[in-house]
């Protein structure tokens, strides 16, 4: 009976002694130590540990990581205080913590290249040509007889791409009113490749003859294009490549993506700004400018905006030279600026405040909820405003994102994303290191 209790005791000792442990400020340190790290050339990360002991760290690559400023294998540290890491390269390196040849922790490190791209902050005016034509309704076509819509008895939905018309690329609406016409008095069907999401759809296509205009019609409205203005976010002097917006371009009727078929961006210049209000997020107000001067291509449309390649280097920059880039983990709440233009085609830089950090490990838009501070643009633009997507967001002399939308509710604040998720759609990758690789709207009836 007394060796029982003995045990018990004992046990629940060990017990009480685990809980102590476990909740130590040292064990929740360890713990919460990270378990890989990525930084860029030229940064300076600092690791705490927060044991009260002297110990030892041990770098698997001392060329390409220095720790408290020294290039040795092995360091003696001071297990309570801050270890400074710095990169001195690119590649991958791991560090590991003991105490009297105890392992404590390690972490792996990978060092990014360095990268340097130009914060944007300028209008620019977006003219997107859609890949085929998007259909944004039906209409009923009146042949004497009865009132009808082919497109939609032939199974056409709203919302879908038509792409091919009896296995012809068609890129604009007088194909489609040509081919149309041309069929229609042959009394032929049209065969048509449909897209709608991620299937493709085979459909055929009866055109009838409306009795007013003795034209042949398919009974669907579609677009071909879109125009607006938005926000460059950022210029890469290496790849020429461009990143805007900060948001997918979505057709104001069907809510769809554009399929980008073709596109070019142009200067723009700021008119006028219809100031926001709870309810009413406000709007810029721009012209296109100089219109014959295409400043880039655009080759791509997704949720973290438009994206191609420019011809030279933008013009009316904030800063004079290329700035660092922030990864997603890097990003803290707290003070920001944002470059953005208010007037003609100045870009200005303004405060504001990251409220609040979602740490992200694969892209998503909505990365950070930021608020506009700058009594100055509050005066002018009561917050964030429609055509401010895409603004470049700054902090500590980083590019850490974009400004994306404006809460409806309260146009001071809205989301931000990383600009780590924009370069990745621009083909800039900086989440890998050279080594860790080689292992406005126009419709028309038809």
């Amino acid at each position: 009976m007394i060796r029982q209790n003995k045990r018990k005791w004992m046990g629940s000792f060990l017990l009480l002694i685990t809980a102590l442990v476990v909740s130590s400020t040292p064990f929740r340190d360890l713990s919460s130590f990270p378990h890989e790290l990525r930084m860029m050339e030229g940064s300076l990360e600092q690791l705490r540990v927060s044991v009260p002991v002297m110990g030892t760290l041990v770098n698997s690559n001392p060329d390409i990581l220095h720790v408290n400023g020294t290039q040795a294998r092995e360091v003696s540290v001071d297990l309570s205080k801050p270890m400074s890491v710095e990169p001195r390269r690119a590649g991958e390196a791991r560090l590991q913590v003991k105490w009297r040849n105890i392992p404590l922790t390690a972490v792996k490190v990978n060092v990014l290249p360095d990268l340097r791209i130009y914060p944007g902050g300028q209008s620019i005016g977006v003219k997107l040509q859609t890949a085929g034509v998007l259909v944004v309704g039906h209409h009923l076509v009146d042949d004497g007889k009865t009132k009808y819509s082919p497109g939609e008895q032939s199974g056409v939905h709203v919302g879908d791409t038509i792409v091919k018309m009896n296995d012809l690329y068609i890129n604009d609406m007088n194909d489609v009113k040509r081919m149309i016409n041309e069929a229609g008095k042959k009394n032929h069907p049209v065969q048509l490749l449909v897209v709608r999401g991620k299937e493709k759809l085979n459909l055929t296509l009866h055109p009838a003859k409306d009795k007013k205009d003795n034209e042949f019609r398919m009974g669907l409205y579609i677009r071909d294009s879109a125009a607006g203005v938005g926000t460059l976010t950022f210029y890469d002097p290496q790849s020429k490549a461009y990143g805007a917006l900060g948001h997918v371009i979505s057709d104001v009727d069907t809510g769809q993506a554009i399929v980008v078929g073709d596109g070019q961006i142009v200067q723009a210049s700021v008119t006028s700004i219809e100031k926001g209000q709870s309810g009413n997020p406000g709007e810029k107000f721009a012209r296109f400018y100089n219109e014959s001067e295409v400043l880039g291509n655009i080759t791509k449309n997704t949720p973290f905006g438009i994206f191609g390649k420019m011809k030279d280097e933008p013009k009316r920059s904030f800063y004079d030279e290329p700035l660092p880039v922030a990864l997603a983990e890097q990003v803290e709440e707290g003070p920001a600026k944002i470059l953005t233009v208010v007037n003609g085609q100045k870009v200005e830089e303004f405060d504001i405040e990251i409220a609040n950090v979602i740490k992200q490990h694969f892209p998503a838009t909505k990365g950070m909820i930021i608020k506009v501070t700058d009594k100055r643009l509050l005066e002018k633009t009561g917050g964030i405003v429609q055509g401010m997507s895409g603004s470049p967001i700054i902090q500590k002399g980083k590019i850490v994102g974009a400004v994306t939308h404006v809460f409806v509710n309260d146009p001071t604040s809205g989301y931000g994303c990383y600009i780590e998720w924009m370069l990745q759609d621009a083909g800039v990758n900086v989440r890998k290191n050279p080594d860790s690789q080689s292992k406005s709207n126009t419709d028309t009836a038809a």
